[in-house]
């Protein structure tokens, strides 16, 4: 039997389209079904995170993957996909467009640290004051920053990088190096390694354990063995998995699989 699978569409909508009278207003859901949401903008800026399992953020050929340590900011107005697995438990925060100021122009990512979560919580407490409530909105205006570590690929889309892209995509755990590639497209290792710098912003070996990193993190999601997710993006040892994945998510494969 196959797995139920559903499609959401909501509006383009740009920044301040709508009126949004409010500071932070907060949304959770457990998705049901495997999840994908077309296109589409909204008025206001939004944190995306989770409290359980992987979801992906799609801005043009900029793929992120956001888990429960790290979420995204999208700016109001920025156009975007996603897609959640069944059981993803998403949380997301709405900041109010005209009451605060976005901490990025562009799609960021931001390490839900212990102290955000807790303070995004207690705004869900529906009996906080208007002074509580206003304190811990300013206090999660402070601490919100931009992380230097998120799960990002940049699609290359080029005729020479699309057989590369295509097939570790298909198979994060492909062994073949850059001068095995350079081998079979005719080409040398230099002109590669320039093209990956062009097109993605980083090297060949940093774009792959990206790219493993976001395959792990959907089988860990659906409850694959850390062992088997290991074998299966590419590594010769749960141990150097696990470090990879913990220098790359902030969480231990072991940590991930049990949120």
């Amino acid at each position: 039997m196959g797995t139920t699978t559903e499609t959401r569409s909501l509006p383009e909508l740009g920044p301040g389209a709508l009126d949004t009278p409010f500071t932070i207003v907060g949304y959770e859901e457990v998705v049901a079904h495997d999840t994908t949401w077309n296109a589409h903008s909204h008025p206001f800026h939004e944190l995306l995170w989770n409290e359980r399992g992987a979801s992906t953020a799609v801005v043009g050929a900029r793929v992120w993957t956001i888990t429960p340590a790290l979420g995204l900011w999208m700016p109001a107005g920025t156009l975007h996909s996603g897609s959640a697995a069944a059981g993803t438990r998403l949380r997301t925060s709405f900041f109010g467009f005209h009451s605060t100021t976005s901490i990025s122009d562009a799609p960021v990512a931001v390490e839900i640290t212990p102290l955000l979560r807790l303070l995004l919580e207690r705004l869900g407490d529906s009996g906080l004051s208007d002074h509580s409530r206003a304190t811990t909105e300013a206090m999660v205006l402070d601490v919100l920053e931009p992380s230097p570590r998120e799960l990002l690929v940049h699609a290359p889309t080029s005729d020479l990088l699309r057989p590369i892209a295509e097939a570790v995509r298909e198979d994060p755990g492909d062994q073949r190096t850059l001068a095995d590639w350079a081998a079979e497209l005719g080409v040398s290792a230099r002109t590669i390694t320039r093209a990956f710098g062009a097109e993605t912003g980083t090297s060949f070996a940093r774009w792959t354990a990206a790219v493993r990193a976001q395959h792990a993190v959907a089988l860990l999601a659906r409850g694959w063995d850390v062992e088997a997710v290991a074998e299966q993006v590419g590594y010769r040892s749960a141990s150097a998995f696990g470090a990879a994945f913990r220098r790359t998510t902030g969480l231990t494969p072991g940590t991930f699989r049990a949120s």
